[in-house]
């Protein structure tokens, strides 16, 4: 590990510090079959890098993903801004339940009716629930996606009126991802809240903050909340390689802090869950899944599950994520596309999991 870090100057660490507040967070996968009597006009999504479409495009920010070897092994080969070499979550999802076969972000300039009508997502790369996570790079927070989800709500009710806008939120899945950021790096890495907070009392401060964006969210309209956990954040490949021995084993403290934080949320996710008329408020782990993955990679058709596609795979994110670095020949082969973000099959197989454990409890 060392001669690696050392072998960069003075700036390129610097860049390395400021691209390292991004988010960890295939095409095809389970039909999300609905009960007989439920419809879902659209998904919404909030949150951090695995939900960004491509808020981040246009923002002064590192936090971003417009550019080549992104989006690689799509079909034109553009890059869109989502951190993948292909399709993310968000994608799968709403082609998962018969919706479109894209999700767009907000924040796209060729968005169109039809479009906003279907689902949006305002997420953007490097944010999270602590208020500190998204100053770091000058992304969206969770109170500027809820302002832009305001926003949002007023063009539905110029296309379509008031009572089917309020039809349209009713029946809609919404989708909350957030607090790797938080943990890996506004806590551990950059270390900002460390003298304010130990980790016991930096999950509830987090846990806090989801807790509110889920009821203003519900105040505007929303019933069907998906709420995704921290994954095992010492186990993404750039966490190894800063936090881990020189083996680049998993950095176990990072782990047990996102352990903590997600017994803490599912806590709070059930009470809100019993205590929020009409809501069907919903945890979903992705932390053992994923954890799952990394220890049985043959299991699911992988081969190399430390590092990612990009570059030597072990720091390499965003900017440092570019063309002028090598990739390997077949990204199927591997968990991660980057240093912090799976491949299209990585996030496959992820969600694979996730809906056919989860979605009968969604709706």
């Amino acid at each position: 590990m060392q001669p690696l870090l050392s072998s960069y100057s003075s700036s390129s660490s610097l860049t390395i510090f400021l691209v390292s507040l991004l988010l960890v967070g295939d095409h095809g996968g389970a039909r999300i079959i609905l009960p007989a009597n439920v419809t879902v006009p659209a998904v919404i999504a909030f949150g951090d890098s695995i939900m960004d479409q491509g808020a981040n495009n246009n923002l002064n920010t590192l936090a971003k993903a417009n550019f080549a070897p992104y989006g690689k092994d799509s079909v034109a080969g553009i890059p869109t801004g989502r951190f993948s070499n292909n399709r993310t979550p968000a994608d799968m999802l709403v082609e998962q339940m018969g919706i479109k076969e894209f999700m767009p972000a907000y924040l796209d300039p060729s968005l169109d009716d039809k479009e906003l009508l279907t689902g949006v997502s305002f997420a953007s790369a490097g944010s999270g629930f602590d208020p500190q996570t998204p100053n770091l790079l000058g992304v969206l927070s969770f109170a500027d996606q809820l302002d832009q989800f305001k926003e949002y709500i007023e063009k539905l009710k110029g296309i379509v009126g008031e009572e089917r806008t309020q039809y349209i939120l009713t029946n809609s899945l919404f989708l909350v991802v957030a607090g790797s950021n938080d943990l890996a790096n506004t806590y551990f890495t950059i270390g900002i809240r460390k003298l304010q907070y130990d980790i016991p009392s930096y999950s509830n401060l987090m846990v806090s903050s989801a807790s509110n964006f889920i009821k203003d969210i519900y105040k505007l309209g929303a019933r069907r909340i998906v709420v995704f956990n921290a994954p095992p954040v010492g186990c993404l490949p750039l966490q190894r390689t800063l936090s881990g021995n020189e083996h680049r084993m998993c950095a176990e403290k990072h782990n047990k802090a996102a352990q903590l934080y997600n017994n803490k949320l599912q806590a709070e996710l059930k009470h809100l869950h019993n205590t929020l008329a009409e809501s069907k408020i919903v945890n979903i782990d992705i932390y053992k899944p994923l954890l799952a993955i990394m220890k049985n990679p043959k299991q699911y058709g992988l081969e190399v599950v430390d590092r990612g596609c990009c570059g030597t795979g072990n720091i390499e994110v965003a900017i440092l994520c570019n063309r002028l670095l090598p990739t390997c020949l077949d990204a199927s082969k591997y968990l991660f596309w980057d240093s912090f973000h799976p491949t299209e099959k990585g996030y496959n197989i992820l969600m694979n999991e996730v809906v056919g454990r989860h979605a009968s409890d969604w709706f």
